[in-house]
Parts: structure tokens; sequence; C-alpha cells
């Protein structure tokens, strides 16, 4: 946001900075990639993404600096949304733009055809993952296998599609957007499609619109981000003004206030015993909050409050 680029000029310390960065991601960066520019954009000591977005993909990248890290894997957990476009006559060895074609066919559906189909890819359904994936097999990322020249065979898994709705259709090309749970692959929806329909298909445009509590409205762009100030103080104040707080990502599960006395306990890593006619009737996970303050992530289990996750936002 500066040029710290001057060989006179000293580089800056690495800080404790805490909160969500919801990176609008363009085409063609890497989810490491984003994380290292915001890393460096905030001098952040610690940071994270909540879910890998593929090159080839725009949109949302939750990424977390400081404290916010510990709650990624509840961000992860959460609902996510796609816009996708698929193009019908050809299916790919990666499901995209990426492969090569290896099935192609002259035919193309209509809008009625591809609607007809839909309610067969929405609910609790059964879904190879693409051969170019994250899945491992026998420790081994079966995106490495595949472009080693290896045979990778993956197992059908249940996902769950809340939604899929047809957004735009001209022919040769259908917009889609689904409503997903973890684990969905928007790019095997396309292939099965495709196959369902008799004409093959793959994505060729994929944007990431929601990903647990975080959607468009609070997406910030990469060129927002790298703006350039006069003055490294102008350049945090507006980097901070980018930030959503660490408990964003903590929005989907429910919240609890506690006490000073109890706050202190949690945060000893101790239980606390919920007790009176005003204990909450919550069982499972909560946020705990003490004066507005996130202080751990923890579980109501007969009566007892135990932490789970701690926090320590005074620094920075």
């Amino acid at each position: 946001m500066t040029d710290q680029n001057s060989s006179s000029a000293p580089r800056p310390k690495k800080r404790d900075v805490h909160g969500w960065l919801i990176l609008d991601k363009p085409v063609g960066m890497t989810s490491t990639h984003a994380v290292a520019i915001v890393k460096r954009v905030f001098r952040a000591k610690k940071a994270g993404h909540a879910g890998t977005l593929d090159p080839l993909a725009s949109g949302c990248l939750p990424i977390a600096l400081g404290e916010a890290t510990k709650t990624v894997p509840y961000v992860m957990d959460g609902k996510k949304a796609y816009r996708f476009t698929v193009t019908w006559g050809a299916e790919t060895t990666t499901d995209d733009t990426e492969g090569s074609v290896t099935q192609t066919s002259g035919r193309r559906p209509s809008r009625n055809e591809v609607e007809a189909l839909l309610p067969r890819f929405t609910g609790a359904v059964m879904q190879v993952p693409p051969k170019f994936s994250a899945i491992k097999i026998d420790g081994e990322r079966a995106y490495d296998l595949a472009r080693d020249g290896e045979e990778v065979e993956l197992e059908a898994r249940e996902v769950l599609i809340d939604s899929l709705d047809i957004v735009a259709h001209d022919g040769a090309t259908t917009t889609l957007e689904a409503a997903c749970g973890k684990g969905t692959y928007v790019r095997a929806i396309a292939r099965d499609l495709g196959r369902a329909l008799g004409c093959f298909g793959h994505v060729t445009a994929l944007r990431r619109t929601r990903v647990g509590p975080f959607t468009e409205d609070g997406f910030v762009s990469a060129d927002d981000l790298t703006a350039t100030f006069e003055d490294l103080a102008e350049a945090d104040a507006h980097a901070a003004s980018l930030l959503a707080p660490v408990d964003h990502g903590l929005s989907e599960i429910p919240d609890l206030d506690v006490s000073r006395h109890e706050a202190m306990r949690l945060r000893r890593g101790q239980g606390v015993i919920l007790r009176g006619r005003d204990a909450p009737t919550i069982i499972g996970q909560v946020a705990v909050h003490c004066g507005g303050e996130l202080v751990a992530i923890g579980e109501i289990d007969k009566g007892e409050l135990r932490p789970h996750r701690v926090f320590n936002l005074s620094a920075g």
C-alpha cells in the first residue's frame, strides 16, 4: 500500500492483526498468493484462508488474520454459494477449461431439458469428485496423481445441494446458481449434468458468492486492498477499515454472554457451571463473549460450559 522497496527504508516489523478480510479473488490468482498479499499488506504475523478457490475461479476467499485463524474450521463448515457457466458439447479431464477434451457431442440441450433434470441434482446426492481435486488418496492429492499420469479412481460420496437454479441459457451454455454444503464440487455437477443430458459439459466460468456468513456485500477488491497511500499510518488505517471482526466468522453458531469472573476462568482453560433460572438452555457449541469481546468457543453439556478455543484479542 506504500512503497517499502527503498533500500534506505527499514523493513516494517510484523505485528498482531486480528480479523477477517473477505477478498474478491480475481481469476488467475492462487489462494496461496492471495494470502501472501494480504499478509504483506497488513504486515501480519499470521494468516490463512477458509477454503481454497481455484485460480480459474473468482469471488469469495475469506482470509483470517491472527486470532481469526482459530475460527477457520467453523467458516469452512458453513454453506457455500456459486454462480457458474457450463458449456455444452465437451467433457474435459479436469471438468473445466484447464484440461484436455475427452468426449464431444454435437447435441445442445434446451433450457427446459436442463431445468427438468435439476431436481435430480438437489438435496442429498451421491457425487464422484473430479479426478483433479484436492482429495487425498493414500496421502497424495488426487490432482498430483492425475498430473503424473496415474489412473485416479474416487468413490462417490454424499453431498448436500440445497438449491440449483438456472440464471441464463443461450443454447451453447447455461449459467446456474448453486447453494451447497461442504465438499460439493461444482465441476462435478457440470460433468454429471452433461452426461445425463447426453451432450457432455464442463465449467467455463465460476464465481463463489458465499462462504459461511461471508457474502458479496462484504467483498474487498484486490485493487482496494493494494491501494497506495502517502504514509504508513494512512495505509494502516485504510487496511484496518477493510477488516471484519474475528467473531464474524462465528455468526452461524449461538452466542453466549458471561461475567468477567467466568471469562477469566474460561481464558485459563477452566469450565464454568451455568446455574440459576437465567442459565442458558443451549446445548452444544457457543461463541462466548464478555462485554462485547470474544472470549472463547465452547461447548455446553449438562449445565457446564467447557472452552475449546480461547481468544486473546488485546494484542495488535
